[in-house]
């Protein structure tokens, strides 16, 4: 356990001293070559103050987002229905910070939320990262629960205790360490109260009354493990996670890697709303602009094709204590019945 606290703490240092050290002093070099040097420091001085922001202060803004998902398949009775997601924790980069997870379940918490949503990497490396919080997400709290599943980190194969296992069960079959920290980690979300999708569904029901007749309607909360591309894990199993369920059923999707909309949801089935998180937008955004883009066709907020909707959250934290532009967020989506 200490060896990943100490590899994650000589990776954050390592970090900060690029970017505030090493980045801007390569930008000025490379400038000198077609300005003067007091022009050429302007662009450096600017990127160490974004850095210095960043890491002092950004990763403490948390924002609330909104966006509206309309749908035809909406039954009334759900119309006006409000689903909190929230995700990419990553507990462990807040062990010294205990006091932005309590502010985040209070936020969390205030905005009265139908159902609450994680979308997966509720950790870094090791499932022990969630026990100084237990108490504290504990406290979410939605009329019709809270639902989580997993993300790349959540299969905690990143510590290097973890890695030096790999591929390495001995001749007993005894679990592996990352293994081990998975089913811990499960046990921690459901003592937590959170209901954890591992590739499968549950439905959530209302009564309405129409014409004097009480009437149940219903929507389905799909759930998938870690669906994306290499180098990440591809544990997600979409046809499974929607055995049983009536075709024209409002679907709302938790898959962390938005990757897997394009690949497997669009155009492919009827699934309405996916909510994913996974690219923390770089954990930078400048206007319109994220690094996260040259990496992922959809990197973050609302997108929209034919009668499907993505959502890509932001997240809140990372394996490193800094944002800029692409602050901490939890995003509020409501539905609406399309006519």
């Amino acid at each position: 356990m200490n060896r990943g606290v100490y590899h994650n703490t000589f990776f954050r240092i390592m970090f900060a001293l690029v970017l505030f050290f090493a980045l801007p002093k390569l930008v000025f070099v490379l400038l000198q070559f077609f300005f003067s040097w007091k022009t050429a420091i302007v662009v450096p001085v600017l990127i160490q103050a974004v850095f210095f922001y960043g890491i002092f202060f950004g990763w403490r803004r948390i924002v609330v987002r909104t966006a509206v998902c309309e749908s035809r398949l909406l039954p009334k009775s759900f119309d006006g229905y409000r689903i909190l997601q929230f995700s990419d924790l990553h507990l462990g980069t807040f062990r010294q910070n205990p006091k932005f997870i309590k502010s985040l379940v209070e936020i969390i918490n205030e905005q009265k939320a139908n159902l609450i949503v994680f979308t997966g990497d509720l950790v870094n490396i090791h499932a022990e990262e969630v026990r100084p919080f237990l108490s504290d997400l504990s406290s979410l709290s939605a009329l019709d629960g809270v639902y989580s599943v997993m993300g790349n980190h959540d299969y905690c194969e990143y510590g290097m205790d973890a890695a030096r296992e790999k591929n390495a069960r001995n001749v007993n079959h005894q679990l592996s360490k990352a293994e081990r920290n998975q089913r811990v980690l499960q046990y921690l979300e459901t003592k937590m109260g959170w209901r954890m999708l591992m590739n499968e569904h549950v439905n959530i029901s209302r009564l309405r009354r129409e014409d004097g007749v009480i009437k149940s309607e219903s929507i389905a909360i799909i759930g998938v493990e870690n669906t994306g591309t290499p180098p990440f894990k591809d544990m997600g199993n979409l046809p499974k996670a929607m055995e049983g369920l009536v075709p024209g059923t409002f679907k709302v999707l938790l898959s962390h890697d938005p990757t897997h909309w394009r690949r497997e949801v669009l155009k492919q089935t009827d699934i309405a709303l996916t909510l994913s998180g996974h690219t923390h937008a770089g954990q930078l955004k400048i206007g319109k602009f994220s690094p996260a883009k040259w990496a992922y066709n959809e990197w973050g907020g609302k997108y929209v094709e034919g009668e499907s909707m993505l959502y890509v959250s932001l997240g809140l934290g990372g394996t490193v204590p800094f944002r800029f532009g692409a602050w901490p967020e939890v995003n509020v989506i409501t539905l609406k019945r399309k006519a």
